[in-house]
């Protein structure tokens, strides 16, 4: 059997899928299991050891350059990979309109949610059969029982992410114990005050963990090292790579971060992780794992840097 999995960003989606493959070799100790998955992305499916191959896509690149011969090159590049093999089965768990038509471009039977549950109920008219599941649970999930559903297996396996910590090489840390702090979010609605930022770092630093603050863009950096020179003992970490970006969470002591992605890969990882809300429903997309992991707040309620102190310290007591 030949499976090709369809979920292609953002990246705390991503994450969010990787269940699927431990349930699926637990199901089909035979098949080849493939996924479909935005560029910037392709090394989180990599992380885990039963998927085959990894058909990167760049549609969001490409969506901004639609004018240029190289991206239109680039699609038809695209489109002669991913059609290269035939699939018993095409699972879009993402059920956009986008992944749909990605999924299109494989061959194969296509399965993903109804029209009644699907993000984009126009993308249940590209799949040969659909599903309908519960909206209301976790989206890990939702993503595990559309498959048991589309597989017809068991739904109550035990949650496994299926990844290890890469194995990088960070001399910046220079065998530091420490804790990665995620300030950066997609939306600024979802950021925490770097006041309160300061007041953890500053109390994780009392406790001998030297507070690592990674930053990506020219913003992120800014406000990692506004808080950092406040903060003494904290450090900001130098552009790192996804893949690096695992191996330094996958080695910290504790995770605490915004609604971000990287807050789930550290749960994945099964790192201790507090994660932090403050205009999103942790119901539906918090932090979710069988290790140390908690929500904390809530849209209208922002978590104080004591309530996340006093989560810390039963953590690392």
């Amino acid at each position: 059997m030949r499976i090709l999995l369809v979920k292609t960003s953002s990246l705390g989606d991503v994450v969010h899928n990787l269940p699927v493959v431990s349930d699926l070799r637990r199901s089909f100790p035979e098949a080849q299991i493939d996924w479909c998955v935005e560029e910037a992305f392709a090394d989180i499916p990599r992380l885990h050891p039963e998927v085959g191959e990894v058909i990167p896509v760049a549609f969001r690149r490409w969506r901004k350059s639609l004018g240029q011969r190289v991206t239109w090159r680039e699609i038809g590049q695209f489109r002669r990979q991913i059609g290269r093999n035939s699939y018993d089965v095409i699972l879009d768990t993402q059920g956009l309109i986008k992944s749909a038509l990605i999924a299109s471009q494989a061959r194969g039977r296509r399965f993903g949610y109804a029209a009644e549950v699907a993000r984009e109920p126009l993308a249940a008219r590209f799949y040969d059969e659909t599903f309908l599941i519960p909206p209301n649970a976790h989206a890990v999930e939702r993503n595990r029982w559309l498959a048991a559903a589309a597989f017809n297996t068991a739904l109550d396996l035990p949650l496994d992410y299926g990844i290890k910590t890469p194995a990088v090489d960070l001399p910046w840390l220079s065998g530091k114990r420490y804790a990665v702090l995620l300030t950066a979010t997609s939306r600024d609605h979802k950021l925490w005050a770097e006041a309160n930022w300061i007041i953890v770092a500053q109390a994780l630093a009392e406790r001998g963990l030297t507070p690592v603050f990674p930053a990506g863009s020219a913003p992120e950096r800014e406000r990692a090292e506004r808080i950092v020179a406040a903060a003494a003992g904290a450090i900001v970490a130098p552009p790192l790579t996804l893949r690096e970006l695992a191996g330094l969470l996958g080695n910290a002591a504790l995770a605490i971060g915004v609604d971000t992605g990287l807050a789930h890969l550290a749960t994945a990882l099964r790192v201790p992780t507090i994660a932090l809300f403050t205009a999103s429903d942790p119901a539906l997309t918090g932090v979710y794992g069988s290790g140390f992991c908690r929500n904390l707040g809530a849209p209208g309620r922002t978590p104080s840097a004591a309530e996340v102190l006093t989560v810390t310290e039963q953590e690392l007591r």
